[in-house]
């Protein structure tokens, strides 16, 4: 049973006229008197009393005549509901972005974006870099925003994914202002404790391949924590853990206030590269906006 047809049932039941009805449901009153014909040859029964002036439901039609009604408005419910719905997912778009950026970098260039045009929405992931690029890879995100080194970062195909560089960050050693003196005396003794990433991941490869080949001798690394999160390694060097190398942009308030020491001048650091990359190919037009607005801001 059609939408339709239940609302030209009503529209009889409520005018008492055939003409009335059709005149309300904008046909002519032949093509409306060959739909009812419709609605009742597929329904198999009379729905009306023609004998009657004003033309009448059936008692058996009229006893269902709430129902009928029950029945318009969850449907009519229903077509706003899907209509909406695909509103909402032509405006939405999924981005995923490096744990580090999540916090540091990606709700300025979020701002920006939603300033541009408030109907977006954004659902953000935060994850590492090789979770990121994975999403993007399976379509579970649309674009990524990450940190890249060349050489370290997967090799990017020009024929399948898109990328830019939307600006430049470091990755810096930082330690616990509070506690300088016990790191001089360690680094005096030959030793840095620090806060380490797993070999798996980003960071973690970073750390391995430019950052502690590289310390002046005969200064030794002494893993004390080891975690994922930058964020995390940053509050451990806070408390004097160790030194633990951050991007500059998520410690730099840190080292402002005095809580952090910036030890880049005497022990190594490494440029990092923020990268948006999306797969090639067509793409909607909230999810092209995000990106205009990412690479030309």
């Amino acid at each position: 049973m059609r939408l339709e047809w239940l609302e030209d049932l009503i529209a009889v039941a409520e005018t008492g006229s055939f003409s009335e009805a059709a005149e309300r449901r904008l046909l002519t009153q032949s093509a409306f008197s060959r739909r009812i014909r419709q609605i009742e040859d597929h329904v198999g029964v009379e729905l009306f009393d023609r004998s009657r002036k004003p033309v009448q439901l059936q008692r058996t039609t009229e006893a269902q005549r709430d129902r009928i009604l029950q029945i318009i408005r969850t449907l009519r419910q229903l077509v706003a509901d899907l209509r909406s719905g695909s509103q909402i997912a032509d405006s939405h778009v999924v981005l995923a972005s490096q744990h580090a950026l999540t916090t540091s970098r990606t709700p300025r260039l979020l701002q920006g974006v939603l300033a541009r045009d408030a109907s977006i929405t954004i659902r953000l992931r935060s994850a590492n870099f090789d979770d990121c690029y994975g999403q993007l890879l399976a379509r579970k995100a649309d674009i990524a925003l990450v940190y890249r080194i060349e050489g370290i970062a997967p090799e990017v195909e020009a024929d399948y994914l898109e990328t830019f560089e939307l600006g430049q960050d470091r990755l810096i050693p930082v330690h616990a202002a509070a506690r300088r003196a016990d790191h001089l005396r360690d680094r005096a003794m030959g030793l840095l404790p620090i806060v380490s990433y797993p070999d798996a991941v980003f960071l973690g490869q970073v750390m391995n391949l430019l950052i502690l080949p590289k310390l002046p001798p005969p200064l030794q690394a002494v893993q004390r924590v080891e975690t994922a999160l930058t964020l995390a390694a940053q509050e451990m060097a806070q408390v004097g853990i160790g030194t633990a190398w951050i991007p500059e942009s998520l410690a730099r308030d840190r080292i402002a206030d005095g809580g952090l020491i910036d030890f880049s001048d005497d022990l190594p650091s490494c440029d990092l590269a923020i990268t948006a990359m999306r797969l090639a190919g067509s793409k909607s037009s909230s999810e092209e906006a995000v990106w205009t607005e990412l690479v030309g801001g």
